[in-house]
C-alpha cells in the first residue's frame, strides 16, 4: 500500500523553524521526484518546493526561496523541508506528493501520490 505520511507541523513565532518530514512507504521511492505543497484557508493549493532524484535537483517558490531547504534520505524514504525564518503568510496545511519521473515537477496533476496534510501556524 502506497503511503506518504507528512509530520513535523505545529505553531511557531514568526522568524522561528520547524521541520517537516515526509515518510514513504508502499514504493520505490528513488525513482521519484518528491514535492511539498501548501494551502491557506480560502486559497488554492501552491507548489513550495520539489527535489529530484536525477541529480538532487532542487526547486523554490519564489516566496520561501532562501528560508526553506528541501533534502532526501532515500535510505530512509524521507524526505525534509527545513522551514526557516517563518513568517505568518507561511501559515498553511503543508503535503508531501510524489511523482514518478526523476526530474523537477511543479504543477500538482503531474503528481501521483500524495500524503495528509500537517498543519503549520505562524502566529505570536
Amino acid at each position: 500500500q502506497v503511503q506518504l505520511v507528512g509530520s513535523g507541523g505545529g505553531l511557531v513565532q514568526p522568524g522561528g523553524s520547524l521541520r517537516l518530514s515526509c515518510v514513504a512507504s508502499g514504493f520505490s521511492m528513488e525513482d521519484f521526484a518528491i514535492g511539498w505543497f501548501r494551502q491557506a484557508p480560502g486559497k488554492e493549493r501552491e507548489g513550495v518546493s520539489c527535489i529530484s532524484n536525477g541529480y538532487g535537483s532542487t526547486y523554490y517558490a519564489d516566496s520561501v526561496k532562501g528560508r526553506f531547504i528541501i533534502s532526501r534520505d532515500n535510505a530512509k524514504k524521507t524526505v525534509y523541508l527545513q522551514m526557516n525564518s517563518l513568517k505568518p503568510e507561511d501559515t498553511a496545511v503543508y503535503s508531501c506528493a510524489a511523482a514518478r519521473t526523476l526530474t523537477i515537477v511543479t504543477m500538482k496533476r503531474e503528481y501521483d501520490y500524495w500524503g495528509q496534510g500537517t498543519q503549520v501556524t505562524v502566529s505570536s
